[in-house]
């Protein structure tokens, strides 16, 4: 399942108004953009940059405005900003990437950052590869994904959603989006898997992974 403090923030923010409805697979929507930093000639980190659905945004901030002033300042977000990107390490940050057919694992992330943009609430972080990893001819494939389906992760339509930073001349991106439909729950009255089933999903699970955004790095 997601890490214990996402997981039990999710779970209150489906109890408020507009939330997604009770017990209705999945609980929270995120739209995701990815930059991969490179530095000579190996991939080095991956900076994530989320937004969550308006109605998880609402919950998750209130009480933060400590001035009162109706807005929410990156100062006021930085406490939430870096508990939630600390607590991602046990679901390994949502993360899957592979360097030429390589797993490849991460390091300490660094830079935690949250911003209200709109309704959304963003959260940003720089996640470092544990060792840097040399790309040459092979593909790079980085997947964002909960393997519950606790949380829905979507790449966002923005144009700057996979961006390239330091790549080596000539390297390119491809998007590639699910063909799965998204999952129906007997809760929302329709026919489908009942909320059992997901409630007995773990981290070791591959459900999740029907519903993965993908960005693949091709360099000559």
């Amino acid at each position: 399942m997601p890490n214990a403090a996402l997981r039990s923030l999710c779970l209150a923010a489906v109890l408020v108004p507009a939330a997604a409805p009770a017990l209705a697979h999945p609980h929270v929507w995120v739209a995701t953009k990815a930059e991969i930093a490179y530095a000579a000639g190996k991939v080095v980190a991956i900076r994530h940059v989320w937004a969550f659905d308006a109605a998880y945004s609402a919950f998750v901030t209130q009480g933060l405005d400590a001035d009162g002033d109706g807005k929410l300042s990156r100062d006021e977000l930085a406490g939430l900003a870096a508990e939630n990107t600390a607590n991602l390490a046990e679901s390994a940050y949502f993360t899957k990437l592979k360097v030429g057919g390589k797993a490849q694992a991460f390091a300490t992330p660094t830079e935690p950052r949250m911003a209200m943009e709109g309704d959304a609430l963003t959260l940003s972080f720089l996640l470092p590869l544990k060792t840097p990893a040399a790309q040459e001819h092979g593909v790079l494939a980085l997947e964002v994904y909960d393997p519950t389906y606790f949380v829905a992760f979507a790449l966002s339509d923005a144009p700057d959603t996979a961006r390239l930073s330091g790549a080596p001349p000539g390297c390119a991106t491809t998007v590639t989006r699910p063909k799965t439909p998204e999952t129906k729950t007997v809760d929302t009255g329709k026919p489908g898997m009942s909320e059992a089933f997901f409630e007995a999903l773990t981290a070791a699970s591959t459900y999740g992974i029907q519903f993965a955004n993908r960005i693949i790095v091709a360099c000559p």
